[in-house]
């Protein structure tokens, strides 16, 4: 009777913990490790786990362009579940995002098991000792909601994935600078109030085959303060990739083949735009590090990394929290100085023509000339082979600014200083009209991209020449000082060659448009006029004529060329309406919040 009874009591014991233990696996779990769960089943979970829990809490960051709740778990052993208790406790705040490419979920399952082990299964609970955890499980709700089988046809799985784009058909992943939807205003609405010591963002690659099954990007070529470059490159990388190696994952820099899907032709590094998340935590002081598995790998394999690369980054950094909090401070405070506004900052970097060799883990491939469509069709085997291949990975400046004392937007530009100040920039406001001289740019040349590209028509290839006038600037027009942490934001976005500036999106391209025009038969007579009273004027239109055989040929185009010498011209074409102060007591005084 006793064997019974104690049999009994084993089975019912045995079957609540296993009851217990299938309760709380994932969906991705539960499928074998084939699929990934739909949005409204990722809210469900996350939500589950955040009410078992009390280091745990569930909010709404905000709204997607469609209407859907932004989640967001917070994680935290002292439940600072704020960002102001957060800063009172010292700790490091580390942000994990998934799914901001909703077809790319291997974050969102990964962190879900991360989280879950520590909230339930008490796993990894020394990882806040000195961080609290913030977690995106899907950045572009409108995105997984389109979800289905047929959303990524490179990819080896899940079997079901969400979209690339939120429902305005917007690249979330191109507006962190801009910050044009709604996702991104929240995204950038958290990340002002918490400011975190450290982002990973999770994505699946596309490109070749090769055996490395995850690869990452980090900012280490220039563009970030010295310390912040040292600590990626000296002290994290080693570590990650000795790790990761540990766990049994091949890692690499996130790279470029010189030619499409062709290792041989070479692989090319690059400094991230800030309209990319790891470009854009750049210019914010703060590492961004850009997790991108390899499509060609299975699910799981692709999720098992994904949750490796993270787990040991979240030790690496708890092992010595002070050391990161303290460049992130010295790189916020450097920014500050009358020292860093002397210097011309590089704005802009190129790829260099130096190589150097690396091994590179790939697969034997051959290319053969597709009797379908005639262009290259490359073809990969299951062999493993390692290539010495050339490495295209050092960065030089090609465009130099000065960084003035502050910078004047206009009233009528006043939603980019809204977007600015959402990021957190400082500025304040002119309580009444002055005029104020300024230094900005006339454009002289300029080419816009044939075709939209993330709803804008882009300015791509511009050339400009320096002005320097007292403009009027009516009361409400926004005044930026740039002795704040946030100068390089404020750079990126207000100067034009910035990579994803606000004038290379097309926010500006009215300026370029002629709105009034004289009649022919007007400009005829008066060009003759023109050309009599002035020879250097003559010999610029015979240059023109004889360089320009399109306009030597068209009457219109000559005539329009004397009417924007004339007064009546429009003497505000092709000029930046952003001012740099070239005296601040012209500023001083009548200034507010």
């Amino acid at each position: 009777m006793k064997l019974i009874f104690v049999a009994i009591l084993f089975l019912t014991i045995g079957g609540s913990v296993f009851s217990q233990s299938n309760k709380w696996q994932t969906f991705y779990e539960k499928s074998g490790y084939m699929d990934s769960p739909p949005y409204d089943s990722t809210i469900n979970f996350c939500k589950k786990m955040c009410d078992e829990s009390d280091i745990m809490e569930y909010i709404s960051i905000g709204k997607s362009a469609g209407g859907y709740d932004i989640p967001m778990i917070i994680v935290s052993s002292e439940k600072k579940f704020t960002s102001g208790d957060a800063k009172k406790s010292g700790k490091l705040v580390i942000l994990i995002e998934a799914s901001i490419h909703a077809g790319e979920p291997d974050g969102k399952d990964a962190g879900m098991m991360l989280l879950r082990d520590m909230a339930i299964h008490k796993k990894h609970l020394n990882l806040l000792d000195n961080m609290i955890i913030l977690f995106i499980p899907v950045m572009n709700p409108d995105g997984d909601l389109r979800y289905g089988p047929y959303n990524r046809i490179n990819q080896n799985g899940p079997e079901n994935m969400g979209w690339r784009t939120n429902s305005q058909n917007l690249n979330l992943n191109r507006d962190f600078l801009k910050a044009e939807t709604p996702e991104m205003q929240s995204w950038h609405k958290m990340f002002t109030q918490w400011l975190p010591d450290l982002f990973i963002d999770c994505h699946t690659t596309d490109g070749a085959d090769y055996q490395y099954s995850l690869t990452y990007g980090l900012e280490i070529y220039g563009n970030m303060e010295d310390g912040l470059t040292k600590w990626q490159k000296d002290k994290y990388l080693p570590y990650a990739e000795k790790k990761m190696k540990e766990s049994g994952h091949k890692i690499f820099p996130y790279i470029m083949f010189k030619e499409w899907h062709d290792p041989r032709s070479g692989l090319e590094s690059w400094v991230g735009s800030p309209a990319l998340s790891e470009g854009y935590t750049a210019i914010r002081n703060r590492i961004g590090i850009l997790l991108e598995t390899h499509m060609l790998k299975p699910y799981k394999t692709r999720v098992d990394a994904t949750f490796e690369m993270i787990r040991h980054t979240l030790e690496f950094v708890n092992s010595d929290p002070n050391e990161l909090k303290k460049i992130n401070r010295t790189a916020d405070d450097k920014c500050k100085t009358a020292e860093f506004r002397k210097k011309p900052y590089v704005i802009e970097y190129e790829t260099s023509v130096e190589k150097t060799q690396v091994p590179f883990e790939g697969f034997a491939y051959h290319m053969e000339i597709s009797d379908l469509t005639g262009g290259p069709w490359f073809k990969y085997s299951d062999t493993a082979s390692t290539f010495m291949i050339d490495f295209y990975n050092k960065q030089v400046p090609v465009s130099y600014v000065t960084i003035p004392e502050a910078y004047i937007i206009p009233p009528a530009y006043s939603f980019i200083a809204e977007r600015l100040k959402l990021q957190g920039v400082e500025i304040q406001y002119l309580s009444e009209e002055k005029n104020i001289t300024v230094e900005s740019y006339k454009f002289t040349e300029y080419e816009f991209d044939n075709r939209p590209y993330e709803g804008k028509m882009r300015l791509n290839n511009f050339k400009t020449n320096d002005i320097k006038e007292t403009r009027t600037f009516p009361k409400g027009s926004a005044v930026i000082f740039t002795n704040q942490s946030t100068v390089l934001l404020i750079l990126h976005a207000l100067e034009p060659k910035g990579p994803s500036s606000f004038l290379r999106w097309g926010y500006f391209n009215a300026i370029f448009e002629q709105k009034e025009y004289s009649e022919t038969y007007v400009m005829e007579k008066l060009a003759r006029e023109m050309l009599e009273k002035d020879p250097v004027l003559k010999a610029e239109y015979e240059k023109i004529k004889k360089d320009n055989p399109e306009f030597a040929k068209n009457q219109w185009l000559q005539c329009n060329w004397f009417y924007q010498r004339t007064n009546y011209g429009d003497a505000f074409m092709g000029v930046y309406p952003v001012g740099k102060v070239a005296d601040l007591k012209e500023v001083s005084g009548g200034l507010g919040e």
